[in-house]
Formats: C-alpha cells, structure tokens, sequence
C-alpha cells in the first residue's frame, strides 16, 4: 500500500511540477506573439484534448483554460506551418464569396485537386481567416478526426479584422457574422498578404526569433528570481577566514597531532596568526620543505601547544584540515551575480549533450520524467521552498535544454530560420520533415537512456 501512495505522490507532483513549467514556457511563447500582433487560438495547460474547461477571452479571443490530460501545455500560434500562397490565396476569396461552402465546391470553381483545397482550408482555419462548419444533420461535430465537408467566413469588423486581431470592434457597423459573405475590397493576393500579416510568418526575422526565444526565456527568467531571491533569503555557505578549524580529515596529518574541529590556530612556529589565510600562509613554507614544526591552538578557552610531524619527513600539499563555514546573505546585486554563475555552469552542462565525447557522460548525469517525480515528491514532503527550488532548477534546465540547436526545440526552429534567412528562401516542407524526424530520433534515443538509467537508480535500486 505503501508502494502505491508512494507512486502516486510521485506522479501527482511530477505532473504538478512539469505542467507548470511547461505553463510557463508556453507562457513565453503567448506573450511574445500577441506583442506582436500574432493570432493566437488557444492557450491551454495541459496537451490537447476534446474535453476542457475554459473561456474566451474578448479582449483578444484567445481560448484560455485546462485540459484533462496534465502532461504540459500548449498554444496555438497562427502560421506557424508553410502554406503555398497562390492556390490559399484563391481558395480564401472563394469561402469569402460564399460565406459558407463545401471543399469539393471550391475546387471545381477553381479548377484544382481537392485535396489541395482542404489542405489549404486547414492552414486558413489554423491562421483563423476561416472556420470549419460542423453539419449536425451530416453527423459532424467539433472534436472529430477529419474535418468537415465544409468551412465558411470568420467574423470580422467594418476592417476586417477577427476576433483575435488588436483593435477589432464587432459591434460596429459594417461588421460581419460567422458564415456571412464578405468580399474584400482588394485582390486575393492582397487580402491573403493581409491575414499573413497576422501571423508567425508574416513577422520579420528578429520577431519571429523574439517569439521563439521568448519560451525559454521565461523559463530561465522564473528561475533567475528564485533562485536570487533563495541566496537573499537563505544565504550562501562560504568558507569563513577565522583561524579556527571546520573539519579534520581522517588519517591526515592534523588528525595524527591532534587538531580537531572548532580549534583556534593561534599560532604557527611561534609566529602569531589572526586569519585563515595567514594560517595557510604559515604553515605552507614548513609542509613544502617537509618540515616539522609547532602549533598553539585555543580549546575551551585555554592555549595548548602542538607539534606537527611530517612523517619521514617528506613534503605535503595539504594538513588535512578545511575552514569552517559560514552563512552569508548576499544583496541583490551580489545574489544576482551568483544566480548567473549558476546559470552559466547550467547553460555549459546542456551544451556538452551536443560534444560526442561527453554525450554518454551527461546523459548518465541526467534525469528523466520518472527522476523529476520521484525529485518533485520528495521536495514536496521537505516543504514548499524546497520544491519552489527544484521547479526553479529545473526550469533552468528546461530553457537552456530548449535553446540546443535540435528540432523540434525551439534551438532547431531557430537554426532553420537562420538558415532560411542566409539563403533567402523557406526550405521546403519536405527538408523541414527530414530535420526534425532526425531531431526526434535523437530525443528517443535521450529519452531510453535517461529512462533506464532512472528505472535503475529509483525502481530497481
């Protein structure tokens, strides 16, 4: 029985933690589109599902709420796939002409294969220039697998404009419904350049690569602010520069003349100290020669005198004894300071994946779902700041993970932009497919070796 509300604790914060992490990197995504004035239709926690509770929003139109299936979360970003622009274009004015009509209707007035026509409706109901029209007398329902016989027009304003465009009014004169008819004063071209504009792809370069940087960005944000603000409020161990000892190794030479922790190194050789580093400073001509050589230490408030012996009389590097710690709260600035530190030697870790030499050795490192529940159930029990922590480290993670120039991270989305715009014109679908299936084949070989590694450490034993 234990076994199993052991499980279960693991999965509940597991999920917990990931799904916000995930909420939050989708976060970053949603803020930076709409900045941008991209269509965003939905924004969700949790991965897709028919089922979910929610609201649309009627400042933006966007589709905010919960899905059942607690595994992340998602966004909608309007053109975020190629689409063709001359048979799209063409197709668009034609559902524009009729306000609602059937695909294979649109490719006989336009001359063309059907299947062109539904993938092109696909793309524009994806931008929201149109919507699918669900026929409850055809048996068709939102929620299917395929979609529906017909697509019609989206409401728009006296501009044009949807329900997901900055600046839309409805309710003013010379707007239009769902399904209504409404042909626009310019060619197909042109009103087919105006959704784009709309979309990811009609953004410029350094949009299109603020909205895919803005993801791991929030991640790495949420963890800078609380991981700075653990160093103001918990402090930092940091050695102390008092003369007086934190630890004695076992079998060393300070063990062998009877130092132990918490003496007070008053002097070395008859010559007086009052640091750290000038007992260090002392005693270092005497262990490089090999030379033995007498300590005055304070114990229970009384002075005792010892004598060091170096065994054969060989030189040593070291005494065998570290200084004793202390707590230091840090200010803002210097709390900063530290939490990149952190993040570089994060940001270094991730990037290694990438060194052939070391791949094995990270991933051996790393962890996997299985890892972060069992790490997320036993930080819950520790208390709240432990597992804002952990969520805070792996965020860190998450983000510099998601900048790895692999598809389809948003790294690799990166990388093919770049390259997109070196040569001044998109790869195709086709080579973009290629890519990516290279990336995920990659990932799933990630993903056995984490998860055998985990399935060892915490199931097996």
């Amino acid at each position: 029985m234990s076994y199993i509300l052991g499980f279960l604790a693991a999965l509940f914060w597991g999920l917990l933690l990931l799904s916000t992490l995930v909420f939050i990197h989708e976060a970053g995504h949603y803020l930076a589109a709409r900045a941008f004035g991209v269509r965003v239709t939905e924004f969700m926690l949790g991965l897709p599902c028919r089922w979910s509770l929610s609201f649309k929003s009627k400042k933006v139109g966007t589709r905010i709420g919960v899905t059942p299936v607690l595994l992340g979360g998602y966004n909608r970003i309007s053109g975020m796939e190629p689409m063709g622009a001359d048979v799209a274009a063409r197709v668009l004015m034609c559902v524009q002409r009729h306000g609602r009509v059937e695909s294979a209707q649109v490719a006989r007035e336009l001359g063309v294969d059907e299947d062109e026509v539904v993938s092109a409706l696909a793309g524009l109901s994806e931008w929201a220039s149109v919507q699918p029209y669900y026929n409850p007398e055809l048996g068709e329902e939102p929620g299917q697998k395929t979609y529906p016989a017909a697509f019609e027009t989206v409401a728009r304003d006296a501009s044009l404009l949807t329900e997901f465009d900055r600046g839309h009014d409805l309710a003013a004169e010379g707007s239009t419904v769902a399904g209504e008819p409404r042909v626009p004063g310019c060619s197909a071209e042109e009103f087919f350049a105006q959704e784009r504009s709309h979309t990811y792809l009609g953004l410029g370069l350094l949009k299109r690569l603020a909205v895919l940087l803005a993801g791991p960005a929030m991640n790495i944000a949420f963890a800078f602010i609380v991981v700075t603000g653990a160093f103001m409020v918990s402090g930092v161990s940091t050695a102390s520069n008092e003369p007086v000892v934190g630890a004695v190794g076992e079998g060393t030479v300070a063990a062998s003349c009877g130092l132990q922790a918490g003496d007070r190194v008053v002097e070395v050789g008859g010559a007086e100290v009052g640091t750290w580093s000038d007992f260090t400073s002392a005693m270092r001509p005497y262990l490089d020669a090999g030379q033995d050589f007498s300590l005055t230490i304070e114990r229970d408030g009384r002075r005792q005198a010892l004598e060091v012996d170096l065994p054969d009389g060989q030189a040593t590097d070291k005494l065998g004894v570290i200084s004793q710690t202390v707590l230091y709260h840090p200010n803002p600035l210097e709390a900063a300071r530290l939490t990149v530190a952190y993040a570089q030697m994060v940001c270094n870790y991730a990037f290694r994946l990438l060194i052939p030499q070391q791949t094995m050795q990270i991933l051996d490192q790393s962890t996997s779902v299985v890892g972060i529940s069992v790490m997320a159930s036993q930080a819950a029990s520790a208390g709240v700041s432990d597992f804002v922590l952990l969520a805070a480290s792996i965020s860190m993670s998450l983000g510099f993970m998601n900048l790895l120039p692999i598809p389809p991270l948003d790294g690799g989305k990166i990388v093919i932009e770049l390259i997109q715009a070196a040569f001044r014109r998109e790869l195709s679908i086709k080579a973009q497919s290629y890519i990516t299936y290279v990336g995920l084949a990659f990932f799933l070989f990630v993903f056995v070796v984490v998860l055998k590694n985990d399935i060892v450490r915490f199931v097996i034993g």
